[in-house]
């Protein structure tokens, strides 16, 4: 069990990161909360006497209880805290608080502890397209996707979206949403990236149209550009959304994805700020699983584990990819909502 002092400091270091990242009013919403969370409400309680690991790369509570916060203000729940959401100007913390008091309270607020923050960040789609433009380069069969931790699994619909991939069109160019990062090397291959068959799992996935509004409460209010993107790709996603099962990622790979090859197709597998939520024992049944597939796959019937996740070392999110034949390459450094991508291309 985290200590009461762990857990104000795992909401003061994402504060740190919400300024890094351009969320001014989110910082300051995680360190008032931090500062000055009591024991008064039920969510006060649940967090400050919380089991697990409070931190930002373990449970991610302070964006657990901010997701809550920020659903409840959108919904006109908490009207005096909404009006001091952006785009107002950035408030003092004793406004900030007075206004948090009462919201906290909210008896649908406790809930929003019980999972971890499910932004289904629809800018990642870039980086991933362009690991996926690798793979059609060098295999030049269609693919299939299996996605770990997809959330609503808006990104397994990348193919839906426009790109421009530093100076490299993709995708659909009449798509409402239209991904432009700033890019820095050479663009990747040109391919054609044929997707015929997508499907994903998610412990809590977020079911289509009716939990859209959850998960524009996980995106960091005073990033506008963000909740339009999403907006965006949900009404994309609209009457088909893309096939996410309820379930663990090892048990569902290891019934989805069969050790036998699949011959004219180019197997998929991959997973966007994800895998370090899951528990060690996954990872592993994870990682086995595809290695063990992987030794099965050949030229005719390859196998991808296509990777954009934190990087161990530096703590900045890299795009790694390994195929099944060839090896293991680190394709990219991005931004970790897309916004930015320094392109390797494995050289």
């Amino acid at each position: 069990m985290a200590s009461e002092a762990q857990v104000r400091a795992s909401f003061a270091v994402q504060a740190g990161f919400c300024t890094q990242l351009g969320a001014p009013f989110t910082a300051l919403l995680c360190e008032t909360l931090g500062k000055r969370l009591d024991r008064s409400s039920e969510a006060g309680r649940r967090v400050l006497d919380w089991a697990g690991d409070p931190g930002p790369f373990a449970d991610a509570l302070a964006l657990r209880l901010c997701g809550g916060l920020h659903f409840l203000a959108r919904s006109g729940a908490a009207p005096a805290l909404a009006s001091l959401y952006p785009p107002s100007p950035l408030p003092d913390e004793e406004r900030l608080w007075a206004a948090l008091v009462p919201t906290l309270g909210d008896g649908s607020l406790p809930a929003w502890l019980d999972h971890a923050p499910q932004t289904n960040e629809v800018g990642r789609s870039a980086v991933l397209m362009s690991g996926l433009l690798v793979i059609a380069d060098r295999f030049r069969l269609p693919l299939r996707l299996y996605e770990l931790g997809a959330s609503a699994g808006l990104n397994l619909l990348l193919d839906a979206y426009g790109y421009d991939l530093g100076g490299l069109a993709a995708g659909d160019p009449a798509s409402g949403v239209q991904l432009r990062p700033a890019w820095e090397g050479p663009p990747p291959p040109a391919a054609q990236v044929e997707i015929i068959g997508r499907r994903g799992t998610d412990l809590n996935p977020a079911r289509l149209p009716d939990e859209g509004e959850r998960l524009l409460a996980y995106v960091w209010p005073d990033q506008p550009e963000r909740l339009q993107r999403l907006a965006a790709a949900l009404a994309i996603a609209g009457d088909t959304p893309p096939h996410v099962d309820r379930a663990g990622a090892a048990d569902w790979l290891e019934s989805q994805l069969t050790l036998a090859p699949e011959p004219g197709v180019t197997r998929v597998v991959m997973h966007s700020v994800a895998f370090q939520y899951f528990d060690a024992d996954s990872q592993n049944r994870v990682t086995a699983h595809i290695e063990a597939a992987g030794g099965r796959a050949s030229t005719a019937a390859p196998l991808a584990w296509l990777r954009y996740e934190q990087d161990a070392e530096s703590g900045e999110p890299s795009l790694r990819l390994r195929t099944w034949p060839g090896g293991e390459q680190l394709l990219a450094w991005a931004h970790p909502h897309g916004r930015s991508v320094r392109w390797l291309g494995g050289l």
